[in-house]
C-alpha cells in the first residue's frame, strides 16, 4: 500500500485541492477539444465520422494501458505516475494544436490531417491514461468507506467543472491568427502549469516494501491473479459503468453536429451556441455531484438506479426536441443523470473491494472510461442517417441498464456496510503498521 496512513485519518484540503486540479485541467482541455471538434473538422473537411473517431486508437491505448499504469502507481507511487499523465496530455494536446494549425492552413490533405491528429491524439492515450488511476487510489485509500461515495462524487466533480469550463473556454481562445487551433495551445499551457503545482507543492507518497514487490509468491503453476474485469466483485460496475459512458460519449460527441444543423449555422457561427448547451449540461452534473448527492446523502445503490432513469428521459427529450433550446433542456436533463451514474460505479467498485486493491480498481474503472469512445463514430454516422437514432438508442441502453440495477445481486447491494471486508483489510493494514502483523 502505498501510504500508512489510515483511511479514516482522511484526506486535507490542499492534497485533495492539487487532485482535484490534475482531474480538472484533463477534463477542461478534453471536453473544450470536444466542442470545437465539429468546427474543426468541417473547416478541413473531414467527414463526420471520421472526426469522431479522432479519439478511437487514444482510446483503445487508454483502455490498454491504464491497468498497466494502476500497477506502476502501486510501485512507484502515486504522484509521479499523475505527472506522467499530465506530461503525456500536455505534450499531445500541443501537437493537436500544431496537426489543426496545418489543416485550416491547407498544408495536407484532409486525410493526412487524420491521420497526424489521431495519433497525436493517441499519445494522450498511451501516458494521459497515467493520472486517472493514481488520482482515484489517492483519494479512495485516505478515505473510509462511509465517506467514499461523496469524496469519489466530489472527485468527479473535477469532471463536471471541466465540461462547464472547458467548453465556456474553448472560443475565447479562438485567437485572430492561430484561429481553432487556439484551445488547444492553451490547453496545454493549462496542463504545463499543473504540472508544475503538482511536482512542487503535492506531498510524496512514500511506497511501502510491500509494494514493491509481488503480492503473492510467484509459483511454478500456480493460476495468475484474475484481472478485475473478471472478478464478480467488480464486473457488474464495470458493465453498467462501460454502458453510461459509452451514452454519454456519444451523446457529447453527436450534439456538436446536431446543433450545427438544427441552427443551420456554419461551424463557427454555431461555436458559441454548442459552448453554451455543454455549459448547461455541466452545470446540471455538478448539481448532482455537488449538491444533490450530498443534500440527500445518496448511496451508491441509489445513483445507480436514479443516474440511468434519469439520462433516459434527457435522451428522449433530445430525440424528439423541436428546436435548439428543446436540445438543451433534455442535454441538461441527460447530464443530470450522468453525473449520478458515474461516481455511482466508481464509488461501488472500489467499496467492493480491499483497500489494497484500489489502485487495480481504479485502473479498471479507467480502462471503462476510456474504451467507450471507440464506439462514437458508430452513433455519429447513425446520426448522419437517422437523426433521432443516437438518442433513442442511449435511452434503450440505460433503461436497459436500470432493469440491470435491480436484477443483479452486486449492484443491488452496493452500499456500504459497517462490518464489510473493506473494514477488515483497514484493521489488518492499522495492525500491520503498530507491528502487530
Amino acid at each position: 500500500m502505498p501510504s500508512s496512513a489510515p483511511p479514516e485519518a482522511g484526506l486535507s484540503r490542499r492534497p485533495f485541492a492539487i487532485i482535484f486540479g490534475v482531474s480538472l485541467a484533463t477534463a477542461l482541455g478534453n471536453t473544450g477539444l470536444i466542442s470545437v471538434l465539429p468546427a474543426i473538422g468541417r473547416s478541413i473537411g473531414i467527414p463526420d465520422p471520421m472526426v469522431a473517431a479522432i479519439f478511437s486508437l487514444s482510446a483503445v491505448l487508454w483502455a490498454v494501458s491504464s491497468p498497466w499504469w494502476a500497477r506502476a502507481s502501486d510501485r512507484r507511487g502515486r504522484k509521479p505516475l499523475m505527472m506522467v499523465g499530465l506530461s503525456g496530455f500536455m505534450v499531445s494536446m500541443a501537437l493537436c494544436g500544431l496537426v489543426v494549425s496545418a489543416g485550416l492552413r491547407h498544408l495536407a490533405a484532409p486525410l493526412v490531417i487524420f491521420i497526424l491528429f489521431l495519433l497525436a491524439r493517441a499519445l494522450f492515450g498511451l501516458f494521459g491514461a497515467a493520472a486517472n488511476p493514481a488520482t482515484q487510489a489517492y483519494v479512495a485509500e485516505r478515505t473510509p468507506p462511509e465517506k467514499r461515495t461523496q469524496a469519489m462524487a466530489s472527485l468527479a466533480g473535477a469532471f463536471g467543472l471541466g465540461t462547464v469550463i472547458g467548453p465556456f473556454l474553448a472560443p475565447l481562445f479562438i485567437y485572430p491568427v492561430i484561429g481553432l487551433a487556439g484551445p488547444l495551445f492553451t490547453f496545454a499551457l493549462i496542463a504545463a502549469a499543473m504540472l508544475f503545482v503538482v511536482w512542487r507543492y503535492l506531498p510524496e507518497t512514500p511506497v511501502a516494501p510491500e509494494a514493491r514487490r509481488p503480492r503473492r509468491p510467484v509459483v511454478a503453476g500456480a493460476p495468475k491473479e484474475k484481472p478485475m474485469w473478471r472478478d464478480p466483485r467488480v464486473t457488474p460496475f464495470l458493465i453498467y459503468g462501460f454502458i453510461v459512458a459509452t451514452c454519454q460519449t456519444a451523446q457529447a460527441q453527436t450534439l456538436g453536429f446536431l446543433i450545427i444543423d438544427k441552427l443551420s449555422m456554419s461551424p463557427a457561427q454555431a461555436q458559441y451556441f454548442i459552448a453554451i448547451a455543454m455549459m448547461f449540461g455541466a452545470v446540471a452534473g455538478l448539481l448532482a455531484q455537488w449538491g444533490l448527492i450530498r443534500m440527500f446523502q445518496m448511496t451508491p445503490r441509489q445513483l445507480l438506479r436514479w443516474g440511468v432513469a434519469v439520462a433516459a428521459l434527457g435522451n428522449v427529450i433530445v430525440a424528439v426536441a423541436p428546436d435548439y433550446y428543446i436540445v438543451v433542456a433534455g442535454y441538461a436533463i441527460s447530464s443530470l443523470g450522468f453525473g449520478f451514474a458515474r461516481p455511482g460505479f466508481t464509488a461501488g467498485s472500489s467499496i467492493a473491494v480491499s483497500i489494497e486493491e484500489q489502485a487495480r480498481v481504479a485502473g479498471a474503472i479507467a480502462a471503462v472510461n476510456g474504451i467507450n469512445v471507440v464506439l462514437a463514430p458508430f452513433f455519429v454516422w447513425l446520426y448522419q442517417h437517422i437523426a433521432p437514432a443516437p438518442f433513442l438508442l442511449n435511452a434503450a441502453l440505460t433503461l436497459a441498464m436500470l432493469v440491470y440495477c435491480f436484477r443483479n445481486a452486486q449492484l443491488r447491494n452496493a452500499d456500504p456496510e459497517p462490518a464489510s471486508r473493506e473494514a477488515a483489510a483497514i484493521a489488518t493494514l492499522e495492525k500491520r503498521d503498530e507491528g502487530g502483523v
